[in-house]
């Protein structure tokens, strides 16, 4: 029988506190750092050898704060603050990538509390893969490609570290006691970095803070040419533009070269320097797409996702190019039952749907009654039955006339149900591209110019709803509406 191999890991450090930041989170960066070229040092020397000749570990830093009495918060805030006292901490991964984040959350938290934050190295293994995941040039062998086993060197990625019990509500405290700080923690963040470049073929560093959805490929086309039209125009504030492939363009004329293959949800991302532009994600037909990539894009804690897709009409009155503001949803998708039951309400967001029937107002020059002409306000079912037509209709028709639904689609409600389980400010408008209960079926040549126009339209007025909550205030855009009894204190 082999004998267990000793295990190396990296020197111990001392855990610091720190009153200030963005000295919290330089300290954090020096952590995981240590952590990461340690791994890479020892990955490399053990293929060079190709056998196994130690274990190495290395640890997520991790940043802790404790509270000694019970505060009395401003009831304005949503985020920045723990709701009680005790001892709560986060595992970190790449404060690099998520320097903003981590210095705005520290600093409500130093500020509101009057306390240091100490910043140290957590008990949680670093796995091998997701430390250098952001090695240019550098992959993890697959098991079995080896002479010896992996694991029995490295730590790999661990399920118990990687699943959204925080974020649902069903994770106790940590194994110190200590209560959580962040609704993710390192490893669950890891993951979902990998996942993204491998769904959208972009790095998660060309991601916005505001995002949108479409499930229609004329959106990307018009969202390249918006882009360049930004980029032509200095005084936007747009640096670039990045489409898949991580290929970026900062002139308005430059060349964008098409994969070979594109990937399951292509994202396309215009760019500002401070993080605050605009990232949309063709994530294609149906609610399991819907649910993939919000389930990752929510660790990167965007301001605001927004649908902006096709539906199909369910009123008579409405015609081809009309748009529905969704204000409440019909959750038929099934995909999150397990994570957020049914008969949880979705509520709609005032500050979201402000800004989309403003922008909707502006880019269409309809205001007040007039606007009425073409957008409807109600619900929106989604269901994950894209034939629905072809079965028995009473009970689908029925349904939808008793939930009052204005529109249907199949990925609304899940990006909707998602942002209010992620803590993520979302809406939607959409576009009605069919009445299959009037005969207008979703054919060739159905398209009327005004249809035509509307779906040019419609992205300009996502576009524009994006640039209204850029300018709104974090703490005003973060309603209340999406807090529980006992949150996190980070958004």
């Amino acid at each position: 029988m082999n004998e267990p191999l000793n295990l190396i890991t990296p020197h111990d450090v001392e855990p610091e506190l720190f009153t200030d930041a963005a000295e919290a989170v330089a300290h954090l960066e020096k952590l995981y750092t240590m952590g990461t070229d340690f791994l890479l040092e020892k990955f490399n020397q053990t293929l060079d050898a190709r056998q196994a000749f130690a274990r190495f570990r290395a640890f997520y830093p991790e940043v802790r704060i404790s509270v000694a009495s019970h505060w009395k918060a401003d009831s304005r805030l949503s985020f920045g603050h723990v709701s009680q006292p005790g001892t709560f901490t986060a595992t970190i991964t790449r404060p690099d990538l998520f320097r903003n984040y981590l210095t705005q959350q520290l600093q409500h938290l130093i500020r509101n509390h009057g306390v240091p934050v100490q910043v140290g190295l957590s008990d949680t293994p670093m796995p091998v893969h997701f430390a250098l995941a952001s090695q240019a040039g550098v992959s993890v062998p697959q098991e079995g490609v080896l002479d010896f086993s992996l694991r029995d060197v490295f730590d790999v990625p661990d399920l118990a570290n990687m699943n959204d019990d925080i974020v649902n509500g069903m994770a106790g405290p940590n194994k110190d006691g200590s209560d959580h700080l962040a609704p993710f923690t390192a490893q669950r963040v890891d993951y979902s970095l990998a996942r993204l470049q491998h769904y959208t073929a972009t790095a998660a560093e060309h991601f916005q803070n505001h995002v949108l959805f479409t499930n229609y490929q004329f959106y990307v086309d018009e969202f390249e040419a918006v882009a360049r039209r930004m980029l032509a125009d200095p005084s936007q504030g747009y640096t670039g533009f990045v489409s898949p492939g991580n290929h970026l363009i900062t002139e308005p004329d430059a060349d964008i070269p098409l994969l070979a293959k594109l990937p399951q949800m292509p994202a396309y991302h215009l760019m500002r320097a401070d993080g605050n532009g605009i990232t949309l994600v063709n994530i294609g037909v149906g609610p399991s797409n819907a649910k993939t990539a919000t389930d990752h894009i929510a660790v990167l804690r965007p301001h605001a996702w927004l649908m902006v897709g096709h539906c199909a009409g369910l009123r008579n009155s409405q015609q081809l190019g009309d748009f529905v503001l969704a204000h409440a949803y019909l959750r038929e998708d099934h995909v999150l039952d397990d994570d957020l039951p049914v008969w949880v309400p979705i509520p709609a967001l005032a500050e979201i749907q402000i800004a989309l029937q403003e922008a909707v107002a502006e880019v269409t020059e309809l205001d007040g009654y007039e606007l009425k002409r073409i957008m409807r306000t109600g619900t929106v079912a989604t269901i994950d039955n894209r034939n629905w037509e072809l079965r028995d209709q009473s009970g689908p028709v029925h349904r939808l006339s008793q939930s009052r639904a204005v529109a249907l689609d199949m990925e609304s409600a899940t990006i909707a149900a998602n942002g209010f389980r992620f803590r993520v400010p979302y809406g939607t408008l959409l576009c009605v591209s069919d009445k299959p209960l009037h005969g207008e079926l979703k054919l060739p040549g159905m398209a009327t110019e005004f249809y035509r126009t509307q779906v040019a339209n419609h992205l300009l007025i996502g576009i524009r709803a994006m640039e209204k909550l850029r300018e709104m205030p974090l703490e005003r855009i973060h309603s209340r509406k999406l807090r529980s009894f006992e949150e996190t204190a980070f958004l």
